[in-house]
C-alpha cells in the first residue's frame, strides 16, 4: 500500500474494523507495519479462529451488522472512494493456516 495511506488505514482499522472483529468473537493476535521503501507499506494482522467455519460464521454476522457496513461506508466517502482504490493497489491477501501445536498443551496452568 502507498506509505501516505498507513496512517488512514490505522483509523479506519482500529475505529472500526477491529471493534466489529472483537464484537462478534475474532481474537488479534497481532497487527504489524513494515515500511517496504518510502513509498510502500504492508500491513499484516494475524488472527485467531477455533475453526474456519467460526471464522466464516462472524464474517457472515459482520457483513449483515448494518451499523457497521455503514460506519464503514462513510469512511470510505471521508477518505474518497478513488483515493481508497488507488492506494490499495496492491492485491489483499487472506491466507488461512493450521496450528500444528495443541493448544491446550500451551496454556500454562499453575504449580499445586
Amino acid at each position: 500500500m502507498d506509505s501516505s495511506f498507513v496512517e488512514e488505514f490505522n483509523a479506519l482499522f482500529n475505529d472500526i474494523l477491529l471493534p466489529s472483529q472483537l464484537k462478534y468473537g475474532a481474537r488479534l493476535i497481532g497487527r504489524w507495519h513494515l515500511e517496504v521503501d518510502v513509498n510502500t507499506s504492508e500491513i499484516f494482522a494475524l488472527w485467531e479462529y477455533d475453526s474456519f467455519k467460526q471464522y466464516e460464521e462472524i464474517e457472515t454476522k459482520i457483513k449483515a451488522d448494518e451499523e457497521h457496513v455503514q460506519r464503514v461506508q462513510n469512511r470510505f466517502d471521508q477518505i474518497g472512494r478513488e483515493r481508497f482504490k488507488e492506494v490499495l493497489k496492491q492485491e489483499i491477501k487472506q491466507e488461512f493456516i493450521t496450528s500444528t501445536v495443541d493448544r491446550d498443551k500451551t496454556i500454562l496452568k499453575p504449580r499445586v
